[in-house]
């Protein structure tokens, strides 16, 4: 049900009403209905008189309007019926001004205290901060509303940046863009009417100008800049109360079409509402490769070393690199090269020559975002002395010479572009590797001699585990780690959902210490750790690991467990990550996703945070229900969910334990590798351990339990195939690896 109209409204609708049609005013139902929103009383009456509106109120419009009661009675006088909601002139006032106190006090307190306060206009004074640089200017622009709502500060000089915003207390806070204030810089073209702005026509009889005097030509060539260069360059000067200024006359065709004028102290102005192009622009008219520089001067550095095609930009730099490019019209501070985009797009090569400084180098980034940067170079300023290194074109001019400066040029890098990359940029790495500086380069040695020519713990590498249940999969992972520590002192960093804490505990403890947590049955007849063994245990475990455990009774997503193993990487310095198993996670996924896609989203993911962090992952991931199992060691291929465990890991392992006390000893793990992407640090075969299951140690197996175990798994090849039950494809079982000359082939 749409709301119910207010009498003021009404009466608004009855006063338009009235004034376009030539019906009898008073009688109308617009006005019935605003009489019977008037208290109760016999014989209301209303006469229109007449409506306020128009550019005379800058309010809502008013309507004035007689009410009687007796329709003999004269009419009172007019009566204005006004929005309920609508404070009284001097209520207005006084709580203005009370913000208006507020707001000078807040802008006292940051430094900004001028001698007269100005309300609705910009107003030009002395950075607090910067304190004007070297030439003391005015740059900080300080705008107050006229309400005292806010009021906001930006310091221009390049160096500097300094800006604000703050509101007095007691007004609803707002961001500085829903403000409608604009900077003193964005009234200059407004955006909806850039297009059609029309500029002042200038020339140089209307400016003044004149040629350069000899005091300025011999300021120049002390920046050895010659009068051939400045003729051709059109340099002029400017008499301006009693003040000299060099003018610098930004040109199209010819035709001038802007002017910047700079004093000897550095001192720059401009000629105001005049279009914005680049100084130098008919120099680059239909040229293949341009050169950008930040100032004027810079300009004709390179037109002395012989680079004709060069433009300077007509603002300076920015203090920093903006989050977001605008839309065209609003990209005021860039709106040069909107204006000289027909010169710039038939360039195919463009040389950003900014200064070294951080501005300068935040407007080459500037430049490279507008321009494209496929088609951006950017040069590398040489040093000009033992520690200080040149800042612009004109310093290499004036302390290293032309030569030097077309130097410069002719050595310009490609810009970068994020993502892509040359060889050259990695080759710091390459020679670290090369020399293998860091020392695990061929990788970490596991701690078992049958391993060491299979598989290696490489930094930024992902290993994939699985194996059917109770296998000692976890087991096996908990004592590579012990093994990893003992040997190069790595840290690392558990996400194993199935253990508990303190039965994690136990297990670490026990391979650490080798000896048996409790004086239970499994332990034996074995000695169990002494208090001072277990209180030296607990500083090493909480020394070298970190766990990554969910607090509540939610699953764990991969990002969850990603971003707190990047806080153990940059916080606590871990060298490794284990997620165990893969069916603990949450994987709510989305239904236009296939399972297959979603797993391999999960695995690109744990890549990248691998090789991003110099981190080791292992991931364990179950097998599915294997059919028709022989009790052999199942394959890569069977891990539940896709073949891309398998596609996508560095590295494949297989955990095994024998089940069949006919088939060999119970005690023997074999570990089957079963890929191996990186041929430096291992290969495909199996290795065979015996578990103590009274210290949770893996050791070498014995040659004569190797040779029984390996016996054993050849005989179930000679007498199965393996059916896949995803693909419909036979496919044989891999082989145990035994030394070359004893290869034992699978099935002929």
């Amino acid at each position: 049900m749409p709301p119910r109209p207010s009498l003021h409204s009404l009466l608004l609708m009855a006063a338009s009403a009235s004034s376009s049609s030539a019906a009898a005013g008073g009688d109308s139902g617009l006005l019935l209905a605003a009489r019977r929103r008037l208290p109760p009383a016999a014989g209301h009456r209303i006469r229109l008189l007449h409506s306020f509106s128009g550019p005379r109120v800058p309010r809502r419009a008013e309507v004035a309007c007689c009410v009687r009661s007796d329709p003999d009675a004269p009419p009172a006088g007019p009566v204005t019926v006004r929005s309920r909601n609508v404070h009284s002139a001097n209520n207005y006032k006084a709580a203005s001004e009370g913000r208006l106190g507020q707001l000078f006090q807040k802008l006292k307190n940051e430094g900004i205290n001028p001698k007269q306060w100005k309300l609705g206009n910009f107003q030009r004074m002395m950075c607090p901060k910067c304190n004007g640089g070297s030439n003391e200017e005015l740059s900080l622009s300080v705008y107050i509303r006229m309400d005292g709502m806010n009021a906001s500060w930006n310091c221009f000089r390049s160096t500097c940046g300094w800006r604000g915003f703050i509101q007095p207390d007691g007004v609803p806070k707002l961001s500085q863009a829903k403000t409608g204030i604009k900077s003193e810089t964005d009234q200059e073209v407004e955006p909806n009417k850039a297009a059609n702005k029309v500029y002042r026509k200038i020339s140089e009889e209307d400016l003044n100008l004149e040629p350069l005097c000899d005091e300025l030509v011999t300021y120049f060539s002390e920046r050895r800049i010659s009068a051939e260069t400045l003729r051709r360059n059109k340099v002029m000067q400017r008499k301006w109360k009693n003040k000299i200024s060099i003018a610098f006359t930004y040109r199209r065709d010819g035709v001038v079409v802007g002017c910047k004028y700079r004093e000897v102290d550095k001192k720059f102005s401009q000629e105001a509402n005049t279009e914005k192009i680049f100084y130098g622009l008919d120099d680059i008219k239909r040229t293949q490769d341009i050169i950008i520089v930040e100032g004027e001067i810079d300009k004709l550095s390179m037109d002395e070393a012989g680079y004709r095609n060069c433009v300077s930009v007509p603002d300076g730099a920015p203090p920093k690199v903006s989050s977001k490019i605008p839309d065209r019209d609003q990209d005021k501070k860039y709106q040069y090269l909107w204006n000289c985009k027909d010169y710039l797009d038939s360039a195919s090569r463009i040389i950003l020559a900014t200064d070294a400084d951080p501005p300068g180098q935040a407007l080459a980034e500037e430049l490279a975002r507008r321009l494209g940067k496929e088609r951006c170079w950017r040069v590398k300023w040489p040093k000009k002395n033992e520690t200080d290194t040149c800042k612009d074109a004109n310093e290499v001019l004036m302390f290293l010479g032309p030569q030097a400066l077309r130097k410069v040029i002719k050595d310009a890098e490609l810009y970068p572009i994020r993502g892509l990359f040359a060889f050259k940029d990695f080759f710091p790495e390459i020679d670290n590797y090369y020399l293998g500086i860091h020392g695990d380069e061929l990788g970490i040695r596991t701690g078992w001699k049958s391993m060491d020519d299979l598989y290696k713990v490489v930094p930024g590498e992902l290993t994939v585990v699985t194996g059917v249940p109770n296998s000692g999969k976890s087991e096996w992972i908990d004592a590579l780690l012990c093994n990893i520590n003992k040997e190069c002192g790595w840290k690392f960093v558990l996400c194993s959902m199935e253990n508990k804490v303190r039965e994690h505990a136990r297990k670490l403890l026990e391979k650490r210490i080798e000896k048996p947590f409790f004086d239970a049955r499994y332990g034996a007849s074995a000695e169990r750790m002494t208090p001072d063994e277990f209180e030296a245990g607990k500083q090493w475990l909480n020394e070298t690991f970190h766990l990554i455990r969910c607090e509540d009774d939610s699953l764990p997503s991969i990002n969850w467990v990603l971003d707190l193993a990047k806080a153990a990487v940059l916080r606590h310095g871990v060298r490794g990550l284990v997620i165990d198993p893969y069916n603990e996670l949450d994987h709510q996924r989305p239904s236009n996703q296939t399972e297959t896609e979603y797993v391999s989203q999960i695995l690109t993911k744990i890549k990248r945070f691998a090789q991003h962090h110099s981190c080791h992952v292992w991931f364990v991931a179950h097998p599915r229900q294997l059919h028709n199992w022989n009790g052999g060691p199942p394959n890569m291929y069977d891990i539940s969910g896709s073949a891309h465990f398998i596609n996508k890991c560095d590295n494949g392992i297989v955990i095994h334990r024998n089940r069949d006390k006919n088939a060999g000893p119970l005690d023997v793990v074999q570990v089957c590798v079963r890929k191996v992407r990186n041929k430096v640090i291992g290969q495909i075969g199996d290795a065979f351990l015996t578990y103590d299951r009274v210290t949770g140690q893996f050791k070498d197996a014995g040659k004569a339990t190797i040779a029984a175990a390996t016996a054993a798994t050849v005989r179930k090849q000679k007498n199965s195939y393996v059916k896949s039950t995803k693909d419909n494809v036979a496919y044989e079982m891999p082989v145990p690896h035994v030394e070359p000359d004893d290869w034992v082939y699978g099935l002929e």
